[in-house]
């Protein structure tokens, strides 16, 4: 295994990783986020600097988050107003179609629930 202090532009930190192999400019790693969920990063220069002990050379990565893996600006930040969108035609229906049945309304069969008899054991 090779140790490797990778240095992360898109979090400004840096922490040694160990490695089976140094990745070229231009591949792409995966690395933990400090979230905890794993996303893409794209190295974006490695070089070798002499150590501190013996004719060691440690390797450096310098990296950066893949653009499609970056997140999304929030939407409501991002949407301009919309004009008029205080009238009556974008006001929310009294009844959304994704909603369970109307009180008022016989509930219907959904497709396959009656194909398949009930489990008795």
């Amino acid at each position: 295994m090779i140790e490797i202090e990778v240095q992360n532009e898109t979090h400004q930190t840096q922490e040694r990783l160990r490695f089976a192999s140094v990745p070229r400019i231009g591949e792409g790693i995966r690395l933990r986020e400090p979230d905890g969920c794993w996303a893409s990063y794209d190295v974006l220069d490695v070089w070798y600097q002499k150590a501190e002990f013996g004719d060691v050379w440690m390797p450096y990565l310098h990296v950066c988050m893949t653009p499609d893996e970056q997140p999304a600006a929030p939407a409501a930040a991002a949407a301009p107003p919309v004009p008029g969108a205080n009238s009556p035609l974008h006001e929310a229906p009294a009844h959304s179609p994704l909603a369970g049945p109307r009180p008022d309304q016989p509930r219907a069969s959904v497709w396959g629930e009656e194909e398949v008899p009930p489990f008795t054991g």
